[in-house]
């Protein structure tokens, strides 16, 4: 029997010259990001404590819930990349996915207040200061608007990124609803204009938040990543020559930009014989690295009837 394990063979990740996981090279952005929804936060309390705005109070306190996530995403960044141990082999790379998962609780608890809150206000219509009310949300939006900027290419390779830029996605969203309710309400009078803004904003964080959520849990639960094919990973294995037949194939992912393989690979013993394990074990991997975005590769080559004799001695 032989095992092989290969290292090289990302094409996604954190760009060249970098270490860590897929989030850890967006640290810096993430920290700019952090401290504009600080400051903007602050903006949106002074706002409020000016206008009596209870549309600014209530993103003022959406963002306080967004800068908790974004922290998280950065508390996570730092224990995913402290260096393995005997007892971690993986080091902390899953606190990322868990990051994203509280993201997620977080970002659908701010969903259902707003719901709540957009109710109550369709029930009971608070007046809306105009002017004041359009400036502070002018503010959020730009300022968010560099926020997305900055976290728009991490959040494509990484969890926990993605789930930081929903939150501040949540966030421009909801400055450009303060906006527009305030500048319907000016025109019209129409006080209703703030809670259907708020509905709205609801509506879209909660799908793209359902659809994270569902991405971080199969991650938790070892499935197999959506864009890997695993009949086509077969196909391609026992194309090899001298390969008969493939058992315990395994694919899933330890966190964003990490996919991990291992398979036991039945080999003809002759040709084997004639090739050898470290010839074999190269062509496995030269394969999987070839056609498919797979970090860690771990074979276990077996001569024919192997897997009988495993399965007499289980018994």
């Amino acid at each position: 029997m032989g095992a092989g394990h290969d290292h090289g063979h990302s094409h996604g990740g954190p760009p060249p010259g970098t270490t860590g996981t897929a989030a850890a090279a967006y640290k810096g952005r993430l920290r700019i990001a952090l401290g504009i929804t600080l400051t903007v936060l602050l903006a949106y309390v002074v706002g409020s404590a000016l206008t009596g705005s209870l549309a600014l109070f209530a993103e003022a306190g959406h963002m306080a819930t967004d800068a908790v996530g974004v922290s998280m995403a950065l508390l996570a960044i730092h224990f995913a990349n402290r260096p393995a141990s005997s007892r971690r082999t993986y080091g902390y790379a899953r606190a990322e996915i868990l990051a994203a998962l509280l993201n997620c609780l977080l970002l659908l608890g701010v969903g259902g207040f707003i719901l709540f809150e957009a109710i109550e206000r369709l029930a009971n219509p608070t007046e809306v200061p105009g002017g004041q009310t359009v400036v502070f949300g002018l503010v959020g939006v730009v300022a968010n608007g560099i926020s997305l900027a900055l976290l728009m290419r991490g959040q494509k390779e990484s969890l926990n990124v993605r789930g930081a830029f929903l939150e501040v996605l949540s966030d421009a969203l909801g400055s450009l609803a303060v906006v527009l309710s305030a500048l319907v309400i000016m025109a019209t009078g129409w006080t209703q204009a703030d809670p259907i803004a708020s509905l709205l904003i609801a509506v879209m964080i909660v799908p793209r938040t359902v659809k994270l959520l569902r991405e971080a849990l199969d991650v938790l639960l070892e499935a197999a990543p959506r864009n890997v094919d695993m009949d086509e990973i077969r196909s391609h294995i026992m194309a090899l020559p001298g390969v008969q037949d493939l058992h315990d194939l395994h694919v899933w992912t330890i966190t964003s930009g990490m996919p991990v393989l291992s398979a036991h690979v039945v080999v003809d013993h002759l040709a084997l014989d004639s090739t050898g394990h470290e010839k074999m074990l190269h062509d496995l991997q030269g394969c999987l690295g070839e056609h498919f975005d797979v970090e860690h590769c771990t074979f276990q080559l077996e001569p024919s009837g192997h897997a009988e004799h495993e399965a007499k001695l289980c018994h």
